[in-house]
């Protein structure tokens, strides 16, 4: 759906993006992270059409951007960071204007209207003018506004920004249900682990370069390929059983160490050498040895965000 080719934006001597390169499959929910100033916003606007690029390309379902913006237009919903909305309107008048914009008919405008606040948990709302509304329900709003012509790509940038908890809850399942209508969602945000509970895939980028693309659980092995590895013994597994475990492991290529956190747990420190973790379990089934549970230790993603973007 989205192609990126060295995409490059230059303000004088200031590069905000270096020849950036990345793709999104249509249908996917792709994070977009990195530190503030990243360039990700800058991205955005380009695929929206709304600034030029200084080099490279990008294609949106093969429709180049620079080329084609009017055609781009139809097929894109963007949200900005900073949105605004008609305070004197009221919810449903504001989605009708921008159904007028869009060229729709009175009958499929009161269609979508109703389609969107339902979508978007504000259908009670209807009738409420936009002043009255929260900023949590302002934004919903816009996203709705960004949905009234159906596009197939959404781009959201930083659209949970300012919530609180709840608001950012609703969000995100407002989120889930536009990626089960098969729509393919760019977003935004300078949080990794908010958006790695919901996305498909994720881009990092940091000073305007690509630091990482691919799918969580390929930020996850690339990060954490060497993170301990918790073992749990079944019930009632005696101790002469994860004795002759930590003796096993002992021997094994690539284990560098051993910490046995309880009577059922132990947690195994490895090396480069390990040849995989599937082989190590292996080894400790063959020897009989009660394996309950068996899994690399969760990644922190405060610290992979703050380590791939260390060296940038």
């Amino acid at each position: 759906m989205i192609v990126l080719e060295e995409l490059t934006r230059v303000y004088g001597k200031f590069t905000a993006l270096d020849k950036l390169s990345m793709t999104i499959a249509e249908g996917e929910l792709h994070g977009f992270v990195g530190p503030n100033g990243a360039g990700k916003t800058t991205t955005m606007r380009i695929l929206a059409t709304l600034l030029p690029a200084s080099g490279g390309r990008a294609t949106i379902d093969g429709v180049d951007v620079a080329k084609n913006p009017r055609r781009v237009r139809a097929l894109v919903g963007y949200m900005p960071d900073f949105f605004g909305v008609y305070d004197s309107l009221k919810a449903w008048e504001y989605l009708d204007f921008y159904g007028r914009l869009y060229g729709l008919s009175a009958a499929r405008r009161r269609e979508r209207v109703d389609q969107l606040l339902e979508l978007v948990r504000l259908s009670d709302k209807r009738d409420s003018y936009v002043d009255s509304l929260s900023r949590g329900m302002k934004q919903r709003l816009c996203l709705a506004h960004s949905l009234i012509h159906d596009p197939r790509l959404l781009i959201l940038d930083e659209p949970a920004s300012g919530m609180d908890p709840r608001a950012r809850a609703e969000m995100k399942d407002i989120l889930r249900a536009l990626r089960d209508m098969k729509k393919t969602v760019l977003i935004s945000s300078h949080i990794l682990p908010e958006l790695s509970e919901m996305c498909d895939s994720l881009t990092i980028i940091d000073h305007g370069k690509l630091v990482f693309t691919g799918s969580v659980e390929a930020l996850d092995r690339k990060m954490n390929g060497d993170a301990p590895i918790d073992i749990r013994f079944a019930p009632g597994a005696g101790e002469e059983s994860v004795d002759a475990a930590v003796a096993l492991l002992k021997q094994y290529p690539g284990v560098s160490g051993i910490t046995q956190e309880d009577a059922r747990t132990l947690r195994v420190e490895t090396s480069a050498q390990l040849a995989g973790t599937d082989a190590l379990l292996r080894a400790l089934i063959e020897a009989g040895a009660p394996v309950e549970d068996f899994h690399r230790a969760p990644m922190n993603l405060e610290k992979v965000f703050m380590e791939v973007t260390r060296e940038c």
